[in-house]
């Protein structure tokens, strides 16, 4: 008995019902695949909220750190502003580093 790639014997007319089957097969695989899509995130979007974290982290990071030296040492204002002043600077020089960095080549650049 000859078959063709289908499965079917060429000399019988094509089934309908299993003509139907693909079809409502596919509709599905369609529906399904709008279903479960995952929205991807805009590049400059993702980028912006880097340079925020930047921005934000590293002066909070740095004021953090130096309100409990001063807290440890007694010394209130001295360290608190160095490190604030040290860790706004650490974010200026990431968010260049950032802004040098060729687009999709930064790390999440696949998520």
């Amino acid at each position: 008995m000859d078959t063709n790639e289908t499965g079917q014997d060429p000399k019988l007319p094509p089934d309908a019902r299993l003509d139907s089957l693909d079809e409502r097969i596919e509709r599905l695989q369609r529906e399904e695949a709008k279903r479960t899509a995952v929205p991807q995130k805009d590049p400059s979007r993702r980028v912006m909220e880097r340079l925020f974290g930047h921005l934000v982290g590293a002066p909070a990071g740095g004021g953090i750190i130096g309100w409990g030296i001063d807290s440890l040492a007694g010394t209130f204002p001295l360290f608190f502003l160095l490190m604030l002043f040290l860790g706004f600077g650490v974010g200026v020089v990431n968010v260049m580093r950032v802004s040098r960095t060729p687009p999709g080549n930064g790390p999440g650049a696949n998520a």
